[in-house]
């Protein structure tokens, strides 16, 4: 037999409640999505204050292209997060905006037109040519060069992603990483700028390497160790997947909190809620767990502040 829930609340709001208080709000409004950005706030204050988690943060790279790189280089500055698994786009864009800048623009802009002009187009970011692919190999191969001088010949993504981080400074999430430890992993390091110039590189340097087992050797050697885990997923893709795969393997994620646009009738790893990994052993059946529908660069600004305050509160 099914037992109601507490009753349905009416949010209410004036001009002295704090944010923490609204979310307190939202989590007894009955409120369709609200909830489940409630309930994201409890699972990642309880993740972050468990000592004995080793945390995750996974992001496609888009967002570092938007402001929301500031967040993410700030959770990552305050030590949240243990390891990163993003995507190659990430380590592309805090490059390029550390070094130049990107535009606004408008999702209704001419293609064709701003190709003519050499602008690329991501959403509605614009993206200066002289800011991203020659910009990007300028210093992609200047840092590699420089260790390669050095007697390194061969690179897991974490060590591409601690060079790239030692060469920017406080403005990027890489280096913030570099300097408090934080290990970004990138599994589809290719599938980028960042991964092109390092083929480039080995065209002349017939013997350096990447080694993408030696990733998997460094995230073996945390799984199997830890006590608990959690992770805090920001959209799909590789990124999304290459975290619950490896919490397999140590009986999954104790938390897990997901932000998608993606829907899950099509079956999809980026559609699927957080729930379904529970069927592969990828998230505890009792994990402190929820999916919200929502797109991040509206949603996160929010969720930050009020982590902020409760962490504060707390410590």
């Amino acid at each position: 037999m099914i037992s109601p829930g507490r009753p349905v609340k009416d949010i209410e709001i004036d001009s002295a409640t704090s944010i923490e208080k609204i979310f307190d709000e939202i989590s007894k409004s009955g409120g369709f999505e609200s909830v489940n950005l409630s309930q994201g706030l409890e699972i990642l204050s309880n993740m972050i204050k468990d000592e004995q988690c080793l945390k995750f943060i996974s992001f496609v790279g888009a967002i570092i292209s938007t402001g929301l790189r500031g967040i993410i280089k700030n959770m990552v500055k305050e030590k949240w997060f243990d390891v990163g698994i993003t995507t190659c786009g990430a380590l592309d864009h805090d490059i390029a905006r550390h070094f130049s800048h990107y535009k606004e623009g408008s999702f209704a802009m001419d293609d064709k037109e701003l190709a003519n002009q050499n602008i690329h187009r991501l959403g509605n970011v614009l993206v200066p040519m002289e800011s991203y692919g020659p910009l990007i190999e300028e210093k992609m191969q200047k840092f590699l060069e420089e260790e390669y001088q050095n007697g390194v010949k061969e690179m897991t993504t974490v060590d591409i992603c601690k060079m790239i981080g030692k060469n920017l400074g406080e403005d990027s999430f890489l280096f913030w990483a570099y300097k408090n430890g934080v290990k970004i992993i990138v599994p589809g390091i290719m599938d980028g700028a960042v991964g092109n110039q390092i083929w480039l590189f080995t065209q002349k340097h017939r013997d350096f390497k990447l080694n993408l087992v030696g990733d998997a050797d460094i995230l073996s050697e945390l799984i199997f160790k830890a006590q608990k885990s959690g992770a805090f997923m920001i959209g799909g893709g590789i990124s999304k997947h290459h975290t619950l795969w490896w919490n397999q393997f140590r009986e999954g994620l104790d938390y897990a909190f997901y932000i998608t646009t993606a829907q899950e009738f099509d079956g999809s790893l980026s559609g699927a809620l957080v729930k379904e990994a529970i069927s592969w052993g990828k998230v505890t059946p009792k994990a402190n767990q929820a999916t919200l529908h929502a797109e991040v660069t509206t949603i996160l600004p929010f969720l930050y502040a009020a982590l902020v305050s409760k962490l504060h509160e707390a410590s």
